[in-house]
């Protein structure tokens, strides 16, 4: 149907924004529980569990045990309580290892879900060639469509601002209320799909298909089940799978051995196949199998409840190793608009009258600069701006020509601009330059400031001082960054001289100054050549290049498609600076992962001390030595062994999902730290576990 731009339905899309944001669910969130104890049988299915070789040989021998144990049954052989009960026991450990990895999904899952609720089909109004406005629903339309946006209406899909300028509500995708300008031909015209236009209208050119939108790649994304596996964590797959093989070896090999023995001795019996594989299940790392895909799911997941979308798990694991980060100076490091700072008079002049004819020439300023000037007059000698619309004046905008602005008025002409443009003014005018105002220009240079000169007609009555105004607590980030052993390098395109000023005043380590897109890749690519991971944050197409060759480029949301193409990450509420949060996401889920395999190794060794004098002390009772905890029966040890081997999995459920601790501290500190907790800790912790564990099987009569 084509229409003279008919008003359509308004779809109001912050009506279906959650009222309560992910990352306050509890752990254990009865939705999200349901939801992974179904996942967990689900997991069962043998094929699903080949991708996790230690619980994949749990499941063979939970089967196995359950096999004999029927034929048991059958049979009428004697001990078959106890073979039940292993039987069982080996099953919940694999049902409780699916559920660490379920729990995981299930909080991707659910994030998916609210950020499905955003998705609806709009009104969009398409622009035809002849002019006129086809009323369609978002999903007709096709990349390449332009269509019209005005104050009320919902965004019908991603695109490219193409003409006009508008504010829109971008809280259904990044839950800030606050609102962001979005423009053609800059930086920030990239706009997605569902987001609301709040004032004025843009031309939008549609950039993808129907499915193929930033928010359907988000959903796909947070579904934590699709995420790819790490270096480090394929390598740690590739040891523990090698261990397990060494044990199933050993295990195997031990019934002919004992079989050997028995014969010999004269006395014991051979283990039977229940006993043979609880040893192997105790000895295998399971505690690391188990919650190995959990926490490195759960580091996603943290990073996703920062609002930033991590392409894969390989981003998140790269960030906890960045050695070098890139940080934008305009916007990340500073404030991004330059703020007047000191009014200096030039000699004879006095600084009220400087002030005072800095802000009329200011008045129509309405730049950042323009209207920090008005406020700087008025703080400093209570000047109150005027009433333009009162005033008989006539405004000079800004030209990149003139490099000037200014006002005529009541016959007084002021200007002010660069110092230079100035100087050529007033000598237009038959004035003269008095001393110290290019000396003054040059030393508000010098600290990295952009100096304004001020003349009215024939005479210049002095400079202003703008200055970068750096982020408050910028130097204090900085040096967490540090303390964490990463360098910071500030990139901008000011002058060196400008550059070195600011880099000073915030804190950072380096600084590339008057750089190219060409100039960030080749200094990323020199970092990588000397072994460092490097990441970066961007917002600009030309920041693509250096996004993509960095180890974790995060592009900001604001930024333009391409920015966000190029990274690895997406911060979806353009805080460059959060990057800081990120790394230390990464180097949690690092330190998570090596103080849990610690800890599962170190968890070994009591059980040695469980089952082996239950399996061989009727035969070499000198191994009677080994039962320092004094359990009660073969029985109750071999099941004491095998019940916490699969309880330790639910309890380390909660700190795989939240992540060990982290403090910035250096390796060797943190090694020694982990070691005590964790290997210590895996060391002692099964020893009352499975003393505690026996003495109530035996009150229960269980074994």
């Amino acid at each position: 149907m084509t229409t003279a731009s008919p008003a359509p339905p308004k779809d109001d899309l912050t009506a279906l924004m959650p009222k309560k944001p992910l990352r306050s669910r509890p752990l254990f969130d009865r939705e999200l529980t349901g939801r992974a104890v179904k996942q967990s049988f689900i997991k069962l299915n043998p094929a699903k569990l080949l991708k996790n070789p230690v619980m994949f040989v749990v499941e063979v021998g939970a089967a196995l045990t359950t096999l004999f144990m029927i034929r048991n049954i059958a049979t009428g052989r004697a001990n078959i309580g106890f073979e039940i009960q292993i039987a069982l026991w080996l099953w919940f450990t694999v049902l409780f290892a699916n559920f660490a990895e379920a729990m995981a999904e299930a909080r991707g899952k659910a994030q998916a879900d609210t950020l499905r609720k955003t998705k609806t089909d709009s009104i969009a109004k398409k622009l035809l060639p002849n002019g006129k406005t086809d009323t369609c629903v978002s999903s007709d339309l096709r990349a390449g469509d332009v269509v019209f946006c005005e104050a009320g209406d919902v965004i019908p899909g991603d695109g490219e601002v193409i003409e006009g300028i508008a504010t829109v509500d971008e809280s259904v995708i990044t839950g800030e209320s606050a609102p962001v300008i979005r423009e053609s031909g800059g930086d920030r015209s990239a706009v997605t799909g569902g987001t609301k236009v709040l004032s004025d209208h843009v031309k939008i050119k549609i950039t993808s298909n129907p499915g193929e939108t930033f928010l359907d790649r988000m959903i796909a994304l947070v579904e934590g089940a699709a995420r790819q596996k790490t270096p480090n964590e394929v390598a740690l797959n590739i040891l523990i799978a090698g261990m397990t093989l060494i044990f199933l070896l050993a295990v195997v090999t031990l019934e002919p051995y004992a079989a050997y023995a028995v014969r010999a001795a004269k006395a014991g019996s051979v283990p039977s196949v229940a006993v043979l594989v609880s040893l192997l299940v105790c000895l295998i790392p399971t505690t690391i199998g188990g919650l190995l895909s959990a926490i490195g799911i759960a580091g996603m997941d943290r990073v996703m409840q920062h609002n930033v979308l991590a392409m894969s798990g390989k981003a998140v694991e790269a960030a906890g190793d960045v050695t070098t980060l890139l940080l934008d100076k305009t916007g990340t490091i500073t404030l991004g608009n330059r703020q007047a700072v000191e009014f200096i008079p030039a000699e004879g002049v006095d600084a009220h009258e400087l002030a005072d004819a800095a802000q009329l020439a200011s008045l129509a300023d309405e730049t950042p600069e323009g209207r920090s000037i008005v406020i700087l007059a008025k703080q400093q000698f209570q000047l109150r701006g005027r009433d333009i619309s009162e005033m008989n004046a006539t405004f000079i905008p800004f030209s990149a020509y003139t490099r000037m602005s200014g006002v005529d008025l009541d016959g007084r002409r002021l200007r002010k601009g660069a110092t230079d443009a100035i100087i050529k003014f007033v000598k237009e005018q038959g004035g003269s330059v008095p001393k110290g105002i290019e000396e003054a220009s040059d030393r508000i240079g010098r600290a990295g400031g952009t100096p304004l000169a001020v003349a009215e007609g024939a005479r210049v009555l002095g400079t202003i001082h703008l200055k970068d105004i750096v982020k408050g607590g910028m130097k204090e980030r900085l040096a967490q960054l540090r303390a964490m052993g990463i360098r910071s390098v500030m990139v901008t395109g000011d002058n060196p001289l400008t550059a070195a000023a600011i880099a000073q005043e915030a804190g950072v380590d380096d600084f590339l100054a008057q750089a190219t897109p060409k100039d960030k890749l080749e200094y990323i690519r020199k970092e990588q050549a000397d072994g460092r991971l490097v990441a970066m944050t961007g917002d600009g197409t030309n920041d693509a290049p250096a996004l993509a060759q960095s180890d974790v480029g995060v592009a900001m949301n604001t930024g333009t498609m391409a920015a966000k193409e190029a990274g690895n990450m997406v911060d979806l509420d353009s805080n460059p600076t959060k990057l800081i949060e990120v790394v230390a996401i990464g180097k949690q889920l690092l330190i998570t992962r090596g103080a849990l395999t610690t800890f599962s190794m170190m968890n070994d060794v009591s059980k040695y001390f469980a089952i082996i004098p239950a399996m061989f002390a009727a035969t070499y009772p000198e191994l009677n030595r080994l039962n320092i905890m004094h359990l009660h029966s073969p029985e109750s040890a071999v099941l004491a062994a095998v019940i916490f081997n699969a309880l330790i999995i639910i309890a380390l459920v909660p700190l795989a999902l939240r992540g060990v601790a982290y403090k910035p501290q250096s390796a060797a500190a943190m090694l020694r730290r982990n070691l005590w907790i964790y290997g210590v800790g895996g060391l002692i912790a099964p020893f009352p576990g499975i003393w505690l564990i026996d003495r109530i099987l035996g009150l229960l009569h269980l074994a």
